[in-house]
């Protein structure tokens, strides 16, 4: 399922000011952004350099992974590289071959970093860098001691090697393209293994370091700042991005607390918890459940509460599930009764790594899409959870020992 374009808007405007958008795209550099919190990690913003370089429309890339780029002369083992780098949050640089919108192969370094926020060290989105790789091509026959061959390619490649050290950005998709067809227009072949230039490489860095310079100065201006290292609040240890990509595909609303934090605060919202309670997710992570409660005029109905709340704390402290109905308040201060599931999520170890909070709204109490009962619900969202905390855990696990 694609992403619907409120989240990818959101993906934004949560984050920066308005006007970071224009600013980009003032950048003459190839690149994309893309954000992990939201299921299948699609890019958010193209700038116009990548849409010049690739052949693409603005419209045809956001929503999309960046998978839609690859073909069958892409190198499986640098797409691995880049998937193990999105798992463990970590910056890449590898040369790959990517394709253009009509079809044609090209040679390019990647160079992907993750953008950290302030608030609770979450990978909030990571940067694409994308520049071309100039290569000579060597025929068979006709080449000189020079390296230059007989067929017109020497005048060819003197013509690239002075605009490379001229670095004319305005030429760089036209040279690429000039590299990707030889002298009778045929396609290049790819499969040998193509490496940055020193040059290329710079370039990378310098157009990594302005972007993220851009992207710091527009969140300090929504005071949602972001950071290129991760620098949370103590204690506030966060989600990994493939833990988030998991949970970003089940649909029900529900929340994971840390319980060996104090307050026991939210690490993950979900976006149906999101919509169900009109709050934003910077404004759930790090609190306790409890905000969503209320005050209510009726005394028999704050006792109930009360009970009810001691149920769970005793629920929490034996480490068993337990359902309860409860009032809670939506942001905009309108009530419902939450038919609330809480339940233990164990790691791989067995130990307890997350507390569950799945709610659902009891006057909205109906089949789904899929035909769950509402009393199935909540434990089809606690296994599928179970699942992927277990799984990464045991991922983790192996590749530390």
């Amino acid at each position: 399922m694609e992403p619907q374009l409120g989240q990818l808007e959101l993906s934004f405007t949560d984050r920066y000011s308005i006007c970071v958008r224009e600013t980009l795209n003032e950048l003459p550099d190839s690149f994309t952004i893309t954000d992990p919190s939201i299921s299948g990690h699609p890019i958010v913003f193209a700038s116009n350099g990548f849409l010049k370089m690739s052949g693409y429309e603005m419209a045809e890339v956001v929503g999309k992974n960046g998978r839609v780029f690859q073909g069958p002369k892409t190198d499986r083992r640098s797409v691995l590289e880049i998937r193990e780098a999105i798992r463990q949050e970590k910056s890449l640089q590898v040369s790959i071959v990517n394709y253009r919108r009509d079809g044609r192969p090209f040679w390019m370094l990647f160079c992907m970093r993750p953008v950290f926020g302030k608030e609770d060290g979450r990978v909030v989105h990571f940067v694409g860098v994308q520049v071309p790789i100039m290569r000579k091509r060597r025929q068979s026959g006709g080449c000189n001691g020079g390296g230059f061959c007989g067929d017109g390619l020497g005048f060819r490649e003197t013509m690239i090697g002075s605009c490379r050290r001229e670095v004319c950005s305005d030429s760089v998709v036209e040279l690429s393209r000039v590299l990707a067809l030889d002298s009778d227009g045929r396609e290049l072949e790819v499969e040998e293994h193509c490496e940055a230039s020193d040059l290329e490489k710079t370039k990378a860095a310098s157009a990594m370091n302005n972007i993220l310079s851009v992207l710091t100065h527009y969140s300090e201006l929504t005071r949602r700042l972001v950071c290129g290292k991760r620098c949370c609040l103590a204690g506030m240890g966060p989600l990994g991005s493939s833990l988030i990509l998991s949970l970003g595909r089940i649909k029900q609303s529900f929340v994971l607390s840390n319980p060996h934090l104090p307050d026991m605060p939210i690490v993950y919202a979900s976006d149906a918890f999101l919509k169900l309670t009109g709050y934003a997710r910077h404004e759930v992570l790090g609190r306790n459940c409890r905000f969503l409660g209320g005050v209510d005029t009726d005394s028999s109905t704050i006792f109930k509460v009360a009970i009810l709340l001691s149920s769970i704390k005793e629920s929490i402290q034996t480490e068993q599930a337990c359902t309860v109905r409860i009032l809670n308040y939506r942001k905009d201060k309108s009530s419902f009764w939450n038919i609330l599931h809480i339940s233990p999520v164990r790691n791989a170890s067995g130990k307890i790594a997350y507390y569950m909070g799945v709610q659902i709204d009891e006057g909205s109490k109906n089949h789904d899409k899929n035909g769950l009962s509402p009393e199935m619900k909540p434990h089809s969202a606690v296994g599928a959870v179970k699942v992927a905390v277990r799984s990464l855990s045991m991922i983790a696990g192996t590749s530390e020992s």
